[in-house]
């Protein structure tokens, strides 16, 4: 490989490198703004609906997922008393689906608790935004005020 080759092929990898990741940036297509396609809009009522398929799934899989566990570990421990390598593979698979078990219901407690809290603190956010809006002497403005600059 030629030297000139080898600068090349760092010069672009480089090159991609430094764009695979842009931070709050818009595209260069000039995307973004509001109302505009694929901006991200979600209503308060859809974040309630998440919340609850996300508790409800939580709820089924914790009953679903358990049925098979106290006759999986008493087959494995007669396996393994009756001198069966099976009975220690059995054990073990028992032990691996009860650590993703726990680690899935994790996963949608904590989807259902985020977006449980994301939709009270957007609302304490609203609240603040439209009762606490002041002009630069720091006196509150009312809502004919602030119409004013929008004339």
């Amino acid at each position: 490989m030629a030297w000139e080759e080898w600068e090349q092929l760092k010069a672009d990898a480089a090159q991609r490198q430094s764009t695979q990741m842009q931070l709050n940036q818009l595209p260069a297509d000039g995307g973004g703004g509001s109302g505009r396609d694929g901006d991200l809009v979600v209503h308060d009522d859809e974040l309630g609906k998440l919340g609850n398929l996300a508790y409800d799934l939580l709820e089924r899989f914790r009953v679903d997922a358990d049925l098979a566990r106290p006759s999986t570990f008493t087959a494995s421990i007669d396996l393994f008393n009756d001198g069966l390598d099976m009975g220690s593979a059995l054990t073990e698979l028992h032990d691996a689906w009860n650590t993703q078990q726990g680690a899935l219901k994790e996963a949608c407690a904590h989807i259902s608790n985020h977006l449980d809290f994301t939709r009270a603190q957007h609302a304490k956010d609203e609240a603040h935004v439209v009762t606490g809006m002041q002009n630069a002497a720091g006196d509150l403005m009312t809502v004919s005020r602030i119409n004013e600059y929008f004339k």
